[in-house]
C-alpha cells in the first residue's frame, strides 16, 4: 500500500510535486502554522510572540501596581503592539490560577486577589471591622434585589420603619448611593448599590447574587415558605429608569413634611445612635403607622 502524500504549495502559489511521507506530516503542519504567523506579523495583522509577551508583561505590571480593579479598555490603551487584551487577561488568569494570588474579574474589572485557600494567612493583618446590624443587613439586601428603591418601599418590604441612620451607615461604607428621585409626590430619593459593593462581596454584577434555589441549597430558607414566595431577579441600570428624575433636577422649593421629619430623625439618631461608636441596630425601629 502506498503511504499518503502531502502536496506542498509555496508562498508564490506554485505547487511542488515533491511529496512528503505520512511521518513527516506533523512537521509540515507546524511549519505551515509558523509561516502563517510570521506572515501575519510582517503584514501588521498580528504581533509577534515577542511583542505579545511584552504586552502581557505590561498588563501584568499594571494589575500588580494598581490598588483598585482596572477595566479592559484602560489596559488596552497601554499596550504597545495592539495585542488582544481579552486573550492576554485569559492567559494571565490561567498562569496565576494555581499560585498564591489569582486574577479575578469583579464589577466588570480585573484585579489580583490572594488565593481563597490562603486567606487565613492574612487574617492577622486585617483591620477588624464592625459588624452591620440586622436592620442594616436587611436594608442592604432589599436595595440589592429591588433597586432602584425608595425608603418608603424599603419600609413596606421590611414591615418596620427604617431609620435614616441605617441608610447613612450603608452610604458611608460606600455600598449604597442615591440614584435619583422617583416621579411621585414629594419626589423621594431612590437608592442603588455601587461598584464598591460588588468589589467587596466579589461579584461581577448584581445578577450574581444568589437566587431562590441557591438560598434553599445553603439552608438559608426554611421549608415552610408562603405560597407564591419568590426572590426578585436583581438587576441594575447605569442610567436612570423611566420613573426616576436626576438628582440635580430636584426642585428648590421648601422641604416637604416627610423630608423635614427625616432630617430631624437623622439629627436625633446622630446624637444617641452613634454616641457608643457602634452601628445602629433594629431595636429602636417600630411598626409604621
Amino acid at each position: 500500500m502506498v503511504p499518503p502524500k502531502l502536496r506542498v504549495v509555496t508562498r508564490d502559489g506554485v505547487e511542488d510535486d515533491g511529496a512528503l511521507d505520512e511521518t513527516e506530516a506533523p512537521e509540515a503542519v507546524e511549519l505551515a502554522r509558523a509561516l502563517s504567523e510570521v506572515e501575519a506579523a510582517e503584514a501588521g495583522l498580528a504581533p509577534t510572540p515577542e511583542q505579545r509577551l511584552e504586552d502581557q508583561r505590561i498588563v501584568e505590571a499594571l494589575l500588580f501596581a494598581s490598588p483598585t480593579p482596572l477595566d479592559e479598555a484602560w489596559l488596552a490603551q497601554h499596550l504597545r503592539h495592539g495585542s488582544d487584551i481579552g486573550a492576554l487577561l485569559a492567559d494571565i488568569k490561567a498562569i496565576y490560577a494555581p499560585r498564591g494570588v489569582n486574577l479575578l474579574r469583579v464589577a466588570g474589572k480585573w484585579v489580583f486577589r490572594t488565593a481563597e485557600d490562603l486567606g487565613y494567612l492574612l487574617e492577622r493583618h486585617a483591620v477588624e471591622e464592625r459588624r452591620l446590624s440586622r436592620a442594616a443587613l436587611e436594608t442592604l439586601a432589599i436595595i440589592s434585589y429591588h433597586q432602584p428603591v425608595t425608603r418608603a418601599e424599603i419600609e413596606e418590604i421590611r414591615g418596620v420603619t427604617t431609620s435614616v441612620g441605617t441608610l447613612d451607615i450603608l452610604m458611608e461604607a460606600g455600598w449604597v448611593r442615591p440614584r435619583g428621585r422617583r416621579r411621585a409626590p414629594g419626589k423621594p430619593l431612590t437608592y442603588g448599590t455601587t461598584e464598591s459593593f460588588l468589589a467587596h462581596f466579589g461579584l461581577d454584577s448584581v445578577k450574581d447574587l444568589p437566587g431562590l434555589a441557591d438560598l434553599k441549597a445553603q439552608g438559608l430558607l426554611d421549608g415552610h415558605l408562603p405560597p407564591g414566595f419568590t426572590v426578585p431577579d436583581p438587576s441594575i441600570a447605569a442610567s436612570l429608569m423611566p420613573d426616576e428624575l436626576p438628582l440635580e433636577d430636584a426642585p428648590d422649593e421648601a422641604e416637604t413634611g416627610e423630608e423635614a421629619e427625616e432630617e430631624e430623625t437623622a439629627e436625633d439618631e446622630a446624637v444617641e445612635g452613634r454616641a457608643d461608636g457602634d452601628l445602629p441596630d433594629g431595636d429602636g425601629e417600630s411598626k409604621p403607622d
